[in-house]
């Protein structure tokens, strides 16, 4: 079953609606009168057994009394009647369904059953189905105008879908956007999505060219690698933006892991790297969701974060200048010419510089000559225009001013016309003409940044996957050698690092004393100064143990700390295998980072980088990506931590070296990948040194997994 049958369900020529009826308040009164009323252009049949018509239109008993064909059918009916009714479908010819009904996987029990053989069912008929238990379809498009839905109200015409596993989410964003004159060209709320899911509907989006942008409610991700791979070609081929809200941001994480990176790695970093890597982004909320959207349904995309601010208050300027800052846009710095046409327009006490202030008193006269001059500057990307209601402020003249003053330049302006009451027919006008306006200039500047971000991801480079010449053979039989009559396997670090070595990672010198007699011989192979670490199966954290010693610089002082290892090990863990006592050289001082990967139950294989050493958990400045990775995203995982500045060098410090660290993730991605042994893995610390002499793997761990 492919995309091109859901054709026949978001514009189908003819609907059946099975439990139409004419009791006010139903359900199926709603949905039948919903499409009836709204202009629908197919044709539409009523089925219900008990009526002769419904809304004075001919009833038939059942699908199969249809003299017609039909495309799709909107079910409405008990829960434990609908597998009969889609077999009829499946005779009538139907080419898909959308069932309304409630009473599946959502109740439990006998509910979650009922949706398998329903599912079962719709694959082996080779119908599609959205629902159950959803609100329905509505498709605003002028050659079908449908609202298939028993939503209160049909929307306006726009070019910004909306998908949601959520119906009353659907009805309040419905109402929501009535309230802000935005327009939809699809509103598809999918329920269970027992079989159309997200994926498809994305697929769908692709191509549809009364879409310009999606936006999303996800609960969860039915499979996030062809998630990734149709979200991808919606933002860099159709270049299209696309905004979800995931809810569950609280869910806990994994409670078992061995690794930093798997305590760390709750499954709402999964879905903040799927959606980052995928170009989507991912809002807090509806008012930021909308906000967002109606800015790209209406704008063009800004080419630089330069804009401008121009306001008739000095406060509300600064403010939305420290916000614009914040979010990372920059206040362009105008041309002579253009400080000259502000001298000429304003007067002498208004202040021309970026952001712009005409005074308290501005009329739209000087409104109209401050956006002209300013729009029309090449070092101008982007304006946001601020209107405070003063008593001898003509607002909608001022707000008349603003499309006509704009016209014909490809830049984005975003107006605040700050309030609600007084300044509303302003609003009214400025959104009608395609302006968007925000209450507060803050939401217009964080509207900017985000628009600045999405030209920033359209214009990525490096988006392949970058893998090296490595020893696969060799990992592979190492691993399975550790696995031999195991289901799980916790490598020592001497043993994690063989595996590393296949992989090219930079190594410190180790020996494995397996008793104390054979440290000389190791001291002389290593060289001192050393570190010396217990090496155990059984114990994980090493240093909780008091399983390490640093800065080792004598045989005697060696002989001492193995006692003493040896001794807690013990102490921490009675019983504890030990496998002995790994000698390390001591890496010299620099930059200490984390590397780690671990596998998400739903996404497959995840990488995490983030600033290491033994804070890593209280701290968590980690990021997580899918593997395998686009080099771009080995590259901005390094640039989006918060301490990403101690890399560039802070105090004097040199800069660390960043590209020896971004190939050490990218050997972490393809490790990962090719080995589904390896539930987790740190590196920890990776010691970074200054830009030029790379970085060296000071500890490692890895946890096999069959």
């Amino acid at each position: 079953m492919d995309n091109k049958s859901i054709n026949s369900i978001i514009g189908p020529k003819s609907i059946a609606v099975v439990g139409a009826t004419n009791r006010e308040g139903s359900v199926g009164h709603a949905v039948f009168s919903n499409i009836l009323y709204n202009g629908y252009k197919g044709v539409l049949y009523p089925v219900n057994p008990g009526a002769q018509y419904v809304k004075s239109v001919k009833a038939y008993p059942s699908l199969l009394d249809v003299p017609d064909p039909v495309d799709m059918a909107v079910i409405i009916v008990p829960a434990n009647v609908t597998e009969q009714v889609v077999e009829e479908a499946a005779v009538k010819g139907v080419k898909g369904v959308v069932i309304i009904s409630a009473g599946f996987k959502e109740i439990g029990g006998e509910g979650v059953e009922r949706e398998r053989r329903l599912k079962a069912l719709a694959e082996e008929k080779g119908i599609r189905l959205v629902g159950p238990n959803c609100l329905g379809i509505i498709n605003t498009e002028s050659g079908v105008r449908m609202n298939a839905s028993f939503a209160r109200r049909m929307p306006q015409p726009g070019n910004i879908a909306f998908i949601s596993q959520s119906g009353a989410l659907c009805t309040a964003v419905l109402d929501f956007a009535a309230g802000r004159h935005i327009g939809f060209s699809k509103v598809i709320s999918f329920g269970n999505k027992a079989d159309v899911n997200e994926i498809d509907l994305l697929g769908y989006f692709k191509g549809d060219s009364q879409t310009s942008v999606i936006l999303m409610y996800l609960e969860d991700i039915t499979d996030g690698r062809k998630f990734i791979e149709i979200a991808r070609e919606i933002t860099w081929k159709s270049k299209k933006p696309m905004f979800a809200i995931k809810s569950g941001r609280s869910e806990e994480g994994a409670k078992a892991a061995s690794s930093h990176t798997g305590s760390l790695a709750g499954s709402d970093f999964a879905y903040d790297a799927v959606f980052f890597q995928s170009g989507i982004q991912r809002v807090e909320g509806f008012n930021e969701f909308f906000n967002y959207a109606v800015a790209y349904a209406t704008q063009p995309l800004p080419k630089s974060n330069r804009i401008a601010i121009i306001t008739n208050a000095g406060g509300p300027g600064i403010m939305t200048t420290d916000s614009a800052i914040r979010h990372g846009l920059k206040l362009a710095t105008f041309k002579e010419n253009t400080l000259d046409e502000l001298r000429k327009c304003l007067p002498r006490t208004a202040n021309i510089k970026n952001p712009v202030d005409i005074i308290g008193d501005a009329s739209y006269e000087r409104y109209e000559a401050a956006i002209k001059a300013v729009i029309n500057d090449e070092n101008v990307h982007g304006a946001i225009i601020i209107l405070t209601p003063q008593e001898m402020t003509n607002i909608i003249e001022t707000a008349k001013v603003v499309p006509r003053a704009i016209k014909g330049v490809i830049k984005p302006v975003l107006c605040a016309f700050m309030g609600i009451v007084d300044v509303s027919d302003g609003i009214k006008y400025l959104e009608k003409n395609g302006i968007p306006n925000y209450i507060f200039p803050e939401r217009a500047a964080r509207t900017m940044a985000s628009m600045v971000r999405f030209n920033f991801l359209l214009g990525l480079k490096k988006r392949e996957i970058k893998n090296y010449p490595v020893d696969i053979k060799v990992a592979a039989e190492k691993i399975k050698e550790k696995l031999r009559g195991k289901d799980r396997y916790y490598l020592s670090e001497i043993e994690a690092n063989e595996i590393l070595s296949c992989y090219g990672f930079p190594l410190l010198k180790s020996f494995l004393v397996r008793k104390k007699e054979e440290l000389k011989k190791a001291l002389d192979h290593v060289g001192l100064p050393v570190a010396m670490k217990i090496s155990s199966p059984d114990i994980i954290h090493k240093f909780d143990a008091g399983g390490v010693k640093l800065k080792i610089k004598t045989e005697e002082e060696a002989k001492s700390a193995y006692d003493e290892i040896l001794e807690n090990a013990l102490k921490y863990m009675p019983g504890a295998k030990i496998s002995g006592v790994m000698i390390e050289a001591m890496a010299r001082g620099g930059v200490e980072v984390i590397i780690g990967a671990h596998r998400d139950p739903k996404f497959g294989p995840m990488c995490m980088f983030g600033l290491g050493g033994t804070f890593v958990e209280a701290i968590k400045d980690v990021t997580f990506r899918i593997a395998p990775m686009w080099e771009i995203s080995a590259e901005l995982m390094i640039k989006t931590i918060k301490t990403y500045k101690i890399l560039k060098g802070v105090r004097g410090r040199a800069p660390s070296d960043i590209e020896s660290i971004k190939e050490c993730i990218l050997r972490v991605s393809q490790m990962i990948t090719n080995h589904p042994e390896i539930a987790e893995m740190d590196i920890n610390p990776l010691i970074v040194y200054p830009e030029g002499n790379g970085c060296v793997v000071a500890d490692s761990r890895i946890l096999l997994k069959r």
